[in-house]
């Protein structure tokens, strides 16, 4: 078994998203009151990366994001970048759940009202901060196709624009992967589709709510990956790609429940990516039997450690859970770190940065004295 990882994803390794500092949240809520110019804000951007780029090399993480501090959203920010999408007069309606009960989350949805295409490379100045600022691999989150579909199906879509859905997936795809070269052409190295959609099709409820607007919910997941696969098809040599799959991350809320056992199989054997990130904190992430699909060459991130609470997990848990996966994929095809982001959206989970940084710090320690 080797006990280093060199290339992407590390066996130390987190989702992407951190907790906003103060100062930045601030700056936001005065720049959205038009009391903070663009340039003053992205400075306080500027500061506000920097700072967090260290703090992840000073617990010891191989790879560094800029914490998606310059977005509102882990998904929207990118998608309505996209040519052809437009934000729209409706709200979508997600349901989400934490142990004190539910709450409705209603964010405006998208419409796809021209052709979809890439018109410039989403964020690349981005990109190019962090990997400027950063001596670790600077590792880049965007949606994974899928999001722009997921919401709102075949009724998002203008039919006057796409007649067939086919022709929409073609179009969706070929701007992805416009993005995807671009990204190769900047220099990143590490690219991560994030994707809740095919976590949430494991969910019964989730299907059913699919098949009642039309959707073959039972092949919802095959069409997914086939598109997925056609994005990152021309892929540059050298980037290694990821995607990381959550049951929805909401202030420390969840939309889907349920074992990954329905899309193992085909996600494991179809999906054209380097690793998994697939979020296993609590029981209803379902145990670590579908892991018996993956193939040789695949890593899998384990998600044991909760983003959704600030309570430590111990490394004599950590250690165990690993050791129980690793009854169904080979130990060397593991790695470990939290289930998810510490803040999809600017608003946040509930806890604290010192308790995320106890989080990373945690996974760090524990991966070392598992994989040396």
């Amino acid at each position: 078994m080797s006990n280093t990882r060199s290339v992407p994803p590390f066996r130390a390794d987190h989702v992407g998203s951190l907790l906003r500092p103060q100062k930045l949240l601030r700056a936001r809520e005065e720049h959205a009151a038009g009391r903070l110019g663009a340039d003053e804000l992205a400075t306080v951007e500027d500061d506000a990366i920097r700072e967090v780029v260290r703090k992840q090399a000073d617990v010891g993480l191989r790879s560094a994001t800029d914490g998606e501090f310059r977005r509102g959203s882990w998904h929207m920010d990118f998608i309505y970048q996209l040519g052809g999408i437009t934000q729209s007069d409706e709200n979508m309606h997600v349901e989400f759940r934490n142990e004190d009960g539910t709450f409705d989350f209603s964010p405006a949805a998208l419409k796809v009202s021209g052709a979809i295409r890439l018109q410039e490379t989403i964020f690349a100045e981005h990109f190019r901060f962090l990997r400027e600022t950063t001596d670790a691999t600077a590792k880049l989150t965007i949606p994974s196709p899928s999001m722009v579909h997921y919401r709102g199906g075949r009724a998002s879509i203008d039919p006057a624009v796409y007649g067939s859905e086919d022709d929409f997936w073609a179009d969706l795809s070929a701007a992805y992967a416009d993005q995807i070269r671009a990204m190769g052409e900047l220099g990143c190295r590490y690219l991560q589709l994030d994707d809740t959609s095919l976590a949430y099709l494991n969910d019964p409820s989730q299907r059913a709510m699919l098949a009642e607007r039309g959707d073959d919910a039972e092949h919802q997941h095959e069409r997914y990956i086939r598109q997925m696969n056609a994005a990152l098809a021309g892929r540059p040599d050298g980037l290694h790609v990821t995607t990381h799959m959550c049951r929805g991350n909401f202030r420390s809320s969840w939309a889907a429940e349920g074992s990954y056992e329905f899309i193992a199989e085909t996600l494991f054997h179809q999906l054209d990516v380097d690793g998994f990130f697939m979020e296993f904190d609590d029981e209803r992430s379902g145990g670590f039997e579908p892991l018996r699909f993956v193939p040789e060459g695949k890593q899998v991130v384990l998600g044991l450690v909760t983003t959704k609470r600030g309570a430590l997990e111990t490394k004599d848990e950590l250690k165990r859970r690993v050791e129980e996966a690793s009854r169904f994929v080979p130990m060397d095809q593991l790695c470990l770190s939290p289930q998810c982001g510490f803040s999809s959206t600017v608003e946040g989970n509930a806890l604290t940065e010192d308790e995320q940084w106890a989080k990373l710090a945690l996974i760090v320690e524990t991966a070392e004295e598992l994989w040396g």
